[in-house]
């Protein structure tokens, strides 16, 4: 529970938004995914419907799967035989990014969505639903970027000239994965506020998809910080600055970041914590132990460390809510469409008091104080689904010395989901296509009571690798795995057998797209 004091007092000088009402209705896809489970009667069309009572899989695309000038598909005869293969193996179809930086490279509100319609197209015809993502964030500096996509170049003109526009640490740093969240009320990017640019940018997607708008476009995973995730960019992997298992750096150092800080001060009646973050929380690389602040009884749990943390991930709430409350204003009213939000797995070091990486990041959660909570209750306001990552990770194969335990936490993200009302969706956080990876996954996402399960899962990721023989037949089986789980009388052999079938049948397909991806 949150202390009295100052975080009850704290009255944080940002503006607020109140949320809007009416919300999506759920397409019949999701509502399919919803409805109670029945006993399949095998042979009957309709029972072997009724079977899929489990979790439907998506599978991510490639980063670059659209070219850089946003007006065609890369590898398309590779994308054209990976989907009808990823069709064939009961997926329920694919995610993918759409990058600001390409879509809205050449100026304000000039779009180009046309590689991206050839997508849409392509998936329709293939019989696939597309999770599309509002990636406001660059590609690049974070796990698993295999290319390099930068922010609109006329928005990062923008930062070169004031670049308190960019998240900083205590040393200056500048990081151009993603605008602060402290100027999402300037009119900053010639004359519009980074929240209306992104609202603006929905609203262009959403009308040049009009005609696969809830039908083949079934979610809008809405961006919100570095990765797609909402979060501060405490620890990017971008020369070298940060490398796992470190405790990453506050991001509060821009001057936007700043004002606030010192008004929320002001506002307790103590002006002396306005001037800076925590003098005593470490650098990136350090661990927990190391830092007066988050040590095991350190600064984290003092009066000041929760009018700090209060503050920081205040802000970051208010920022999820401003962009979901523009969101709703996009596609309230667009019948079978659900809004998604993406929150990081930060498992290492939440066996601590402390849990550093994640207070970094902007995740208020130590031993007494739950962070995850807030972040649920926010999202159920605008009824978007939680996306979480990790889901595919055991605690033992971790590094037991940083206390990473992913399987505690995703247990209570999943149980904040659950008392906010929402849904919660997962994803992998690494590449696997190892059954020890696939059979974590079902147990966390699928083999549960139906109010438990999991509404959606992303398989991370296409490519050359998904598409070897021996993966691409346990993927099949996954997939049967995920979407069947309400079968009682399907034994792990037989899933087995039509999972080789389905990989015998697709063989050509494979074999192209794994060719094709390669290349």
């Amino acid at each position: 529970m949150v202390r009295s004091g100052s975080a009850q007092s704290l009255r944080l000088q940002t503006q607020t938004v109140e949320p809007a009402q009416p919300q999506p209705q759920p397409s019949d896809f999701h509502q399919a995914m919803a409805a109670p489970g029945r006993e399949a009667q095998h042979g009957d069309p309709a029972a072997e419907e009724a079977r899929k009572v489990g979790v439907p899989v998506f599978v991510m695309m490639p980063l670059d799967t659209v070219r850089k000038d946003g007006s065609a598909l890369n590898r398309r005869k590779a994308v054209q035989a990976s989907l009808a293969a990823l069709k064939s193996a009961g997926a329920a179809g694919i995610m993918v990014d759409v990058w600001w930086g390409i879509a809205e490279s050449e100026g304000p509100r000039q779009y180009n969505f046309a590689g991206y319609i050839e997508l849409m197209e392509m998936a329709k015809k293939a019989g696939l639903k597309v999770q599309a993502v509002m990636s406001f964030h660059q590609c690049g500096g974070n796990v698993g970027d295999s290319v390099n996509i930068p922010l609109p170049r006329w928005a990062t003109e923008e930062m070169d000239k004031d670049q308190d526009l960019a998240y900083t640490d205590r040393c200056g740093r500048r990081n151009y994965e993603y605008i602060s969240l402290g100027a999402d009320a300037l009119p900053a990017l010639k004359g519009r506020t980074p929240i209306q640019c992104y609202a603006d940018f929905m609203r262009a997607f959403r009308d040049h998809m009009a005609p696969y708008m809830g039908s083949t476009i079934c979610e809008i995973q809405v961006g919100m910080g570095p990765a797609g995730e909402l979060r501060y960019p405490s620890y990017p992997e971008s020369n070298g600055t940060w490398s796992f298992p470190g405790i990453g750096e506050f991001q509060c150092y821009d001057r936007y970041m700043l004002a606030s800080l010192r008004a929320a001060a002001d506002a307790v009646g103590k002006p002396e914590w306005g001037c800076a973050g925590p003098g005593d929380s470490g650098s990136y690389n350090q661990w927990p132990e190391d830092t007066n602040f988050f040590r095991r009884e350190g600064g984290w749990n003092t009066e000041y460390g929760d009018f700090f943390m209060s503050w920081y991930s205040q802000m970051l709430l208010e920022h999820g809510d401003r962009i979901l409350s523009a969101a709703s204003s996009v596609y309230t009213g667009v019948p079978g469409v659900k809004v998604s939000v993406k929150v990081a797995g930060i498992h290492w070091h939440y066996g601590t008091r402390s849990h550093a990486p994640e207070l970094t990041a902007g995740y208020y959660n130590t031993r007494n104080h739950d962070g995850y909570l807030p972040i649920a209750r926010m999202l159920g306001r605008h009824g978007a689904v939680l996306n979480f990552t990790c889901v595919e990770m055991r605690d033992h194969e971790q590094p037991q010395d940083a206390q990473c335990l992913p399987e505690a936490l995703v247990r209570q993200v999943a149980n904040a989901a659950k008392e906010a009302g929402i849904g919660l969706a997962g994803e992998n956080a690494l590449p696997r296509y190892d059954e020890t990876a696939h059979d974590q996954v079902i147990a966390t996402a699928a083999e549960k009571a139906e109010e438990e399960r999991m509404v959606a899962f992303t398989y991370l990721r296409m490519g050359p690798d998904l598409f070897q023989p021996d993966n691409w037949r346990r993927f099949a089986a996954f997939v049967k795995r995920m979407t069947e789980t309400g079968v009682r009388d399907v034994c792990r052999e037989q899933v087995e057998r039509e999972a080789q079938g389905v990989a015998h049948a697709t063989q050509p397909l494979v074999h192209e797209a794994a060719a094709a991806l390669a290349n």
